[in-house]
């Protein structure tokens, strides 16, 4: 039963109705992938790029239609995560543990109650908590695991949730939903890995040995405790997040010294924010919603040359404070509906660098949106307008005000059987902290990055997915899509090359198709689930006409790239099949041989069982990932582990 509420039906519906393309991972599904943080996830998506340093511990960033990682927010329950000191989430950081579903949006979120900062992306990452659900006459629920696995990887990890007002006492489920409810829920897991797996590395005439990826090391703790309220008027919910880490990057596989790859960096992190969200339908036609967050972010970074003869001294620490607030209101009834969605933010950056200028930057955002419906059309449009406003400590060193507005445009039309839509999407995205006042870097008249969306699609097939899942059927999306962007900030040498400066350089022409499908059988007493999803990208560099590289594909854009997953389920035991092929690229706009980067393919299986005893049940998985072994690398001399495997327990009370 527990694990039927736990699909949560009604977060499926609510994606057949989005104007705009999106992708889903959610519940038992998402459970059963071989993955072990958001960005393994996202890797089954069409249209997505993940960029993995190597490893358990390098970084992880997700880029979407080849638009960049800038350009892509990331939501925590309903939360956007920020920073602003250079733009990117590690989305590694990341367990789905205890993740009900991970979405992906091209455009923006459908829906008119929104935060306007859920306008302000080119495309977006939602990521949501499981909420708790209790039978009848339940109050508690316990949860604990232990994963064990490759890389000397130890990874234990609890939940614990709490009914309050129960009071053991058995009600009908009905009767329950209609009175107001508070269930608390706390998480943590801890992780421990050396992170040393063995590669081939490569010289131009072939592979010449095999060597052991070292300084890959992660001690990490997570902890969070959520709240979630339920009345008859709304609901709400609250979290507080804590991440603690210590981290090895084992920098690029480039020997320096013969037989000896020497990279010994390191960074400590510490991260803790407190949010709440909060939603309540005051009249029949007014509903308001109100969210709030506060963030405090540390950051310390070492390279000493001592231990690593590449780079230079540099021992750097950073703290990033965030305070946000957004109001939206949402009004209409019927076939015509308003929306105004008011935030504001503040973000501040401290850091021990020489001549350093402590900006402080004031957001606000105001997005006015309408949608409507005639018929089997139906369409929303709105328009956000961005100020931002840059303060620093030095006189003339900041890079003042900026004020924008920026349209969307959706439409629909179709019934269970069909759908077509399309979309229009204008947004830019401004330029980090370190981008305009890194020292001796940072150049503060630098503009923001514009991107200008279109797309079509066509689905196909059954629009009743749970339905399909229990007597059979399947669904196909196609969308073709032009993204440009204008004025893309890129890094620029100087006179001298460890100086180096952010320009805007750049315009870019993105044409591309994703398509998507699922299917659902019941075959042979197996309940069978198929998952495919490809992308063609053909990612443009159209910055300078007298460069003999003009019109390439941009750097680490394949042309081709798709993944398969089959899952099977019978009685008990439930199988996962998943594949992912990348396609030829090039690791520069300059695409000759020399940059060249082959087409590379992993397979992962696992196999899991599960069976109660009394009143505890028990799940047993076991993951084989990279089973052919396949030697590759996703980013240039950072080389991804072979074949590696994971056993994982979890008892639940």
């Amino acid at each position: 039963m527990d694990s039927l509420q736990q699909i949560s039906e009604v977060v499926v519906v609510a994606r057949q109705k989005s104007l705009v393309p999106v992708q889903q991972l959610a519940g038992a599904e998402l459970r059963r992938l071989s993955v072990h943080s958001v960005a393994d996830a996202l890797r089954y998506f069409s249209g997505v790029q993940i960029k993995d340093y190597g490893g358990i511990g390098g970084l992880k960033t997700v880029n979407v239609r080849s638009l960049g990682t800038n350009h892509t927010g990331v939501f925590y329950d309903g939360i956007e995560l920020g920073n602003a000191q250079n733009g990117v989430v590690d989305l590694g950081r990341f367990s789905i543990e205890n993740m009900e579903s991970i979405e992906l949006y091209n455009g923006q979120k459908t829906g008119l109650l929104q935060s306007a900062k859920d306008y302000a992306s080119a495309s977006a990452v939602y990521m949501q908590t499981r909420r708790p659900e209790f039978a009848p006459g339940r109050s508690d629920h316990l949860s604990i695991g232990m994963n064990v696995g490759s890389f000397d990887t130890w990874n234990p990890s609890f939940v614990y949730e709490h009914l309050f007002g129960q009071k053991g006492k058995e009600r009908e489920q009905e009767e329950r939903n209609d009175e107001r409810e508070i269930a608390m829920q706390l998480a943590g897991e801890w992780m421990s890995t050396s992170g040393r797996y063995r590669f081939h590395y490569a010289r131009r005439d072939g592979y010449d040995t095999t060597e052991v990826r070292r300084n890959g090391d992660v001690q990490a703790l997570r902890v969070e405790g959520n709240v979630f309220g339920r009345g008859r008027r709304g609901e709400w919910r609250a979290k507080l997040y804590l991440y603690n880490s210590e981290r090895g990057y084992p920098g690029a596989a480039v020997r320096e010294v013969p037989g000896r790859y020497s990279h010994e960096d390191r960074q400590w992190d510490s991260n803790v924010f407190a949010q709440a969200v909060g939603r309540m339908a005051v009249t029949p036609i007014y509903t308001l919603q109100l969210s709030g967050k506060v963030a405090y972010d540390y950051l310390h970074y070492l390279s000493d040359p001592r231990e690593d003869v590449t780079t230079m001294y540099t021992n750097n620490h950073y703290r990033q404070t965030e305070a946000y607030l957004s109001m939206a209101h949402q009004a209409g009834r019927g076939n015509v509906n308003l929306s105004l969605s008011n935030d504001v933010q503040m973000n501040h950056l401290d850091a021990d660098l020489v001549n350093f200028v402590y900006p402080t930057r004031w957001t606000v955002l105001s997005a006015l949106s309408a949608s409507g419906h005639l018929g089997r059309v139906r369409g929303q449009a709105s328009l956000l307008h961005t100020f931002v406003c840059d303060q620093t400590n030095h006189r003339g060193g900041s890079a003042g005000k900026t004020s924008r507005l920026t349209p969307s445009l959706s439409l629909v039309a179709g019934n269970n059987n069909w759908e077509m839509r399309a979309f229009y999407k204008r947004i830019f995205r401004m330029p980090t902290l370190n981008d305009l006042y890194y020292t001796f870097i940072g150049n503060k008249s630098l503009k923001p990055e514009y991107t200008t969306q279109y797309n079509v699609g066509l689905t196909l097939g059954s629009r009743n997915l749970s339905d399909a899942r229990r007597q059979g059927g399947c669904e196909l999306r196609v969308d073709a899509y032009y993204n440009r962007v204008e004025d893309k900030i890129v890094a620029m040498p100087t006179s001298n090359q460890f100086r180096w400066t952010m320009m805007n350089f750049g315009l870019c022409h993105i044409y591309g198709i994703d398509a998507s499908l699922r299917a659902y059988c019941q075959l042979w007493g197996v309940a069978w689930t198929g998952i495919l999803a490809y992308t063609y990208n053909r990612a443009k560099d159209k910055t300078d006409p007298q460069s003999e590289f003009y019109g390439g594909q941009l750097p680490y854009i394949p042309w081709h790239s798709g993944s398969a997953v089959v899952q099977a389920t019978y009685g008990r035991w439930a199988a996962n099949y998943s594949f992912i092929y990348t396609g030829e690229r090039y690791e520069s706009s300059a695409n000759i041989a020399e940059n060249y980067s082959k087409p590379w393919y992993t397979s992962d299986f696992s196999l899991s069982y599960e069976r109660p005893f009394r009143k505890v049940k028990v799940r047993l998985t076991a993951e084989v990932n990279n089973v052919f072994n396949q030697q590759y690398e996703v980013v240039q001399c950072y080389p991804m582990p072979g074949t590696n495997w994971k056993f994982k327990m979890r008892l639940t009370y």
